[in-house]
C-alpha cells in the first residue's frame, strides 16, 4: 500500500488532570522513541504533532479530553517491547503486552493506559521501506 498525500493530523491536544505524571509518562516514551521534548512550560509541554497540557492552562479552557487512543510508528518488535516496559515502569497500566494482533499479518503492538486513562499503542507494522525518514515542511 502506497500513500501520496500530505500530513492528516497537523497536532493533537491531550488535556490532563496531573501534568508532572503524564511528562514523566511520556517523557519516558518518547525516549524509547527517539523524540525529544520540543518545548515545555509549567503548564504544557509537546513533541512532535502531541500537545499535552494541563487543565487550567489557557489552551484548555478548564476542561479535560475525554478518553483517546494514540498509537506510535516504531522502527522495529524490540522497541515496542522498550516502549512498554518504559511506560510501565513511569506510571502506566498494561492494556495489553507486546505481541502479534490480527489486525493485518506482522502488526506487533503493545497497550498501556497512560495516568488519564488514554489507550496508549506503540505498533511495528513489519518491514516496509520508506522514501524519506521524514516529511520536511519549510514556511
Amino acid at each position: 500500500m502506497e500513500l501520496y498525500r500530505g500530513r492528516l493530523i497537523d497536532h493533537i491536544q491531550l488535556v490532563v488532570r496531573d501534568l508532572k505524571a503524564s511528562r514523566r509518562f511520556y517523557g519516558a516514551l518518547f525516549e524509547v522513541l527517539g523524540v525529544p521534548i520540543g518545548g515545555e512550560a509549567q503548564d504544557y509541554f509537546w513533541a512532535d504533532e502531541l500537545f499535552i497540557s494541563s487543565a487550567d492552562s489557557r489552551a484548555a479552557l478548564g476542561v479535560l479530553t475525554g478518553r483517546h487512543h494514540l498509537a506510535f510508528q516504531t522502527k522495529d518488535r524490540a522497541m515496542v517491547d522498550a516502549f512498554y516496559k518504559a511506560g510501565l515502569a513511569a506510571g502506566g497500566k498494561d492494556n495489553g503486552g507486546p505481541g502479534e494482533r490480527h489486525y493485518h499479518p506482522g502488526y506487533y503492538a503493545c497497550f498501556l493506559l497512560d495516568p488519564d486513562s488514554n489507550n496508549i499503542e506503540a505498533v511495528f507494522h513489519g518491514e516496509a521501506r520508506r522514501s524519506a525518514a521524514a516529511v520536511e515542511i519549510s514556511f
